[in-house]
């Protein structure tokens, strides 16, 4: 006696011919719309880069990473609405792969650097670079005198809160995240030593901070950083203005000044320490921690003067009497004579 099954085939050739076909086809169907979903997205070597705002689209995001066409026809697996962030694509991951990280906000930290900068906008325009952000709304932000009162600060000394340093963080940080993390981050480096020294010398974190940024605008030349600033601090002590030319540029708003005039010392500003005794109302710039270091561990001498070296290598003249420091003016003012700078 036949087969059960073998008598059915008999019986019904025709039906069990379509239904052959039928699972063949459910069979390719399967394997063609599950292909695409194991094709690999990046065949490089190194990870690819895919940054998602909140402005993107489902198109937008598949042509950010690379693949425009072979993705179209899997939206609907994809939500409407992308999830914004830093995605890497790694080499060999899958369609499968990106979008489940897509969909889960699966994303990878990207390093923000805090630069030494002059301004608040100049600062915000470099956050701008590597954050989500614009430079717009980080401005706006901190520009905001009931915002940076919230943080604890004015908007003078807001620039006191910055540690420059690189720091890992989400790409799609907001304004007032990133502004907690600088917050944390200036807790962490004023460490007890630090304050201790501070304390010792009479000032507050942040006129340490301000110190540092005259300090820094003065000189790029590391070693001789601690001197300048035990200068500084011993004009402070004796009541001595500053007399700091980077205050004027930054009173004047031009940096691009090579040499200061008797005009220049005549503008109205608090910044002017021509003018004003003691420390302007905030820093200048954000200064490096090496600045910052040298006004902690600032070097004790006689030294109350002091002039670039007609050498334009960076370094200082520094003098005991105004007699020297007008010698060593003199020659400094001949250099640049020389130069024809003006």
């Amino acid at each position: 006696m036949p087969h059960p099954y073998l008598q059915i085939i008999r019986n019904h050739p025709r039906a069990v011919t379509i239904a052959l076909i039928t699972v063949s086809l459910l069979v390719l169907l399967v394997c063609l719309a599950i292909i695409p979903f194991r094709a690999e997205v990046n065949t490089g070597t190194t990870p690819i880069s895919v940054y998602i705002d909140a402005d993107d689209t489902q198109d937008s995001v598949r042509i950010k990473a690379g693949n425009p066409k072979r993705w179209s026809w899997l939206d609907w697996y994809y939500d409407a609405r992308p999830r914004t962030g830093h995605y890497q694509i790694q080499p060999g991951e899958s369609m499968l792969d990106v979008y489940r990280k897509f969909q889960g906000g699966t994303q990878t930290p990207v390093r923000v650097t805090v630069p030494q900068v002059r301004t608040i906008d100049q600062l915000a325009s470099r956050l701008a670079r590597q954050l989500m952000p614009d430079s717009a709304s980080i401005a706006t932000a901190l520009h905001d005198s009931a915002y940076c009162a919230r943080l604890g600060y004015t908007w003078q000394t807001l620039p006191a809160l910055f540690i420059p340093n690189t720091y890992e963080m989400w790409w799609n940080t907001s304004v007032d995240k990133f502004m907690q993390r600088m917050q944390r981050e200036n807790k962490a480096f004023w460490t007890e030593a630090r304050m201790e020294k501070a304390q010792a010398l009479g000032m507050t974190p942040v006129e340490v901070v301000t110190l540092a940024s005259i300090v820094s605008e003065e000189t790029a030349y590391v070693p001789e950083m601690p001197k300048l600033a035990g200068m500084y601090i011993r004009r402070l002590q004796i009541g001595m203005p500053l007399q700091a030319d980077p205050t004027v540029k930054f009173a004047l708003g031009d940096f691009s000044l090579r040499r200061i005039l008797f005009k220049h010392l005549e503008v109205n500003s608090p910044y002017n320490t021509y003018k004003n005794k003691g420390l302007p109302p905030g820093p200048i710039c954000i200064p490096s921690v090496k600045a910052i270091d040298a006004v902690l561990n600032h070097e004790q001498h006689g030294y109350l003067y002091m002039c670039a070296k007609e050498d334009f290598s960076g370094s200082h003249n520094f003098a005991r009497t105004y007699s020297e420091h007008l010698a060593n003016a003199r020659r400094y003012a001949r250099a640049l004579d020389k130069r024809g700078i003006k």
